[in-house]
């Protein structure tokens, strides 16, 4: 099933997210400022949010929220966007989708689009950068969008 999302509209937090493919994990010790700044938009301890090694999937969808004036889940947990918003049966270009990563972890990120046996997120820590990257569709646990 291919859903052609190029003729819906495109929400304000996709331009955003969209200026951010690039940015990417330092190596080493250091870590990469902009990562550093998508952290703060969640509830972290110090030592996590100073880091581009902590998980900052769903930093990233908070910050690009919290740029057009959204209020996320402000959580570090890529499932906490389960409870968040409204829940959608069918996704639309740039709401945001959740995957189940093993029996309690997971990733969240924007939806681009749908193929036969993938579906496409733009997305934070996605091999460590901002990216469009393809996941199996058996992951999706859910699609959301603001209320």
């Amino acid at each position: 099933m291919i859903i052609d999302t190029e003729k819906q509209k495109e929400f304000p937090w996709m331009r955003v997210a969209l200026r951010e493919i690039g940015v990417k994990e330092l190596p080493g010790e250091a870590s990469n400022p902009r990562i550093v700044e998508y952290l703060k938009a969640v509830n972290l301890g110090l030592k996590d949010a100073l880091s581009d090694e902590t998980p900052w999937c769903s930093a990233f969808v908070n910050w690009c929220l919290r740029q057009v004036g959204i209020e996320g889940t402000n959580n570090a947990w890529a499932r906490s966007w389960l409870n968040w918003g409204k829940r959608i049966e069918e996704p639309v270009r740039g709401c945001i989708t959740i995957l189940k990563r093993g029996e309690i972890n997971g990733h969240v990120g924007f939806f681009i689009r749908l193929s036969d046996y993938n579906i496409w997120l733009l997305g934070g820590n996605q091999n460590n950068r901002v990216s469009i990257a393809k996941y199996p569709i058996e992951r999706i646990l859910g699609y959301r969008l603001p209320l």
